[in-house]
């Protein structure tokens, strides 16, 4: 069988493989995509509110499991425990980073470049305190509670995962929320208008801090839980966060950054790029962190904006 023939055949299993990653990209992405929506600027500790979820769930779910071997109803609800610990901790680090790192610059009318440094310094702090309290092991390993690579179903020849369908299922919940949450409720709307020109939104009653404060929230909740997902395959370190986070980044400025469903996009497309194009028999696994960005670049040299280009106060 030729090389090519062999990418044809393999072509199913690594779509697949694609959305998985695809998925946990456009979960962060969201993140920084709300953050610059309301406030034009990239919070650049994002990426160790994805790690502080890992590792918050990793002791959630190393301390439900211990060294008990899990059954029949257990597995879903550990699996939820996981979810909802990443998604809490994200949440809480978000807001305290809010708090500390910005907060304060944005009442004193700092420059931008302030909130750059203050976001570049809290990374550095969170990674390195990350390291401190566990350890600095390049994983640490989740218990096997459940085989995260049962096969649950064919589709062809590509087998479906479990550790799959958890990652992709929960990643379309949780977009379909947010997705709902910015277009259908008072908080979106309040979110939005803040974005769109946060002075005539606080003429109009609504409250600027406590707004931009739900939504690091928000985005750190969806960062938190990606970190669960993303340790449960690959496990946990203080280091994790900067390679998804800096792909993320790229998913979110590909699909347009300020723009929600271009952040899914976005993650979904680099997903799928990644995997496809270095399974190419002339490119190999070794140039999968470079496809990322060689894909940003073409995109945005025929559209600078992005795939969908718009602010969130515009269009979400």
């Amino acid at each position: 069988m030729s090389q090519s023939e062999n990418w044809v055949q393999q072509l199913p299993q690594n779509i697949i493989i694609g959305l998985e990653q695809g998925s946990v990209y456009s979960l962060i992405a969201l993140g920084y995509t709300l953050v610059y929506g309301v406030l034009q600027l990239i919070n650049f500790a994002h990426s160790e509110v994805f790690m502080a979820g890992g590792f918050g769930s990793y002791l959630v779910v190393n301390g439900i499991v211990g060294h008990r071997h899990m059954t029949g109803v257990m597995v879903p609800l550990t699996v939820l425990c996981g979810v909802l610990s990443g998604a809490l901790t994200g949440a809480a680090i978000a807001w305290l980073l809010e708090k500390v790192a910005y907060k304060t610059l944005r009442r004193s009318g700092a420059p931008k470049l302030a909130f750059l440094i203050s976001a570049i310094g809290a990374s550095l702090f969170l990674s390195n305190l990350a390291g401190k309290l566990f350890n600095r092991l390049p994983n640490n390993a989740f218990p096997t509670y459940f085989d995260i690579n049962h096969q649950l179903f064919k589709i062809g020849n590509a087998k479906v995962t479990l550790i799959e369908v958890i990652i992709v299922g929960s990643a379309v919940v949780m977009m379909i929320f947010l997705d709902r949450l910015v277009n259908r409720t008072k908080l979106g709307r309040g979110i939005r208008a803040v974005a769109e020109d946060a002075p005539t939104a606080a003429l109009m009653g609504i409250d600027i801090d406590k707004t931009i404060s739900r939504t690091f929230v928000i985005g750190g909740a969806l960062a938190g839980a990606a970190g669960f997902m993303f340790g449960t395959a690959f496990g946990v370190s203080n280091l994790m966060g900067f390679t998804p986070g800096v792909k993320a980044f790229a998913a979110a400025v590909l699909g347009g950054i300020g723009n929600i469903r271009g952040a899914m996009i976005g993650g979904l497309i680099l997903g799928q790029a990644e995997v496809l194009i270095a399974a190419l028999p002339f490119v190999g696994a070794q140039w999968n962190d470079v496809i990322s960005f060689v894909v940003l670049v073409l995109i945005l040299l025929v559209r600078p904006t992005g795939i969908l280009g718009e602010r969130l106060g515009r269009a979400a």
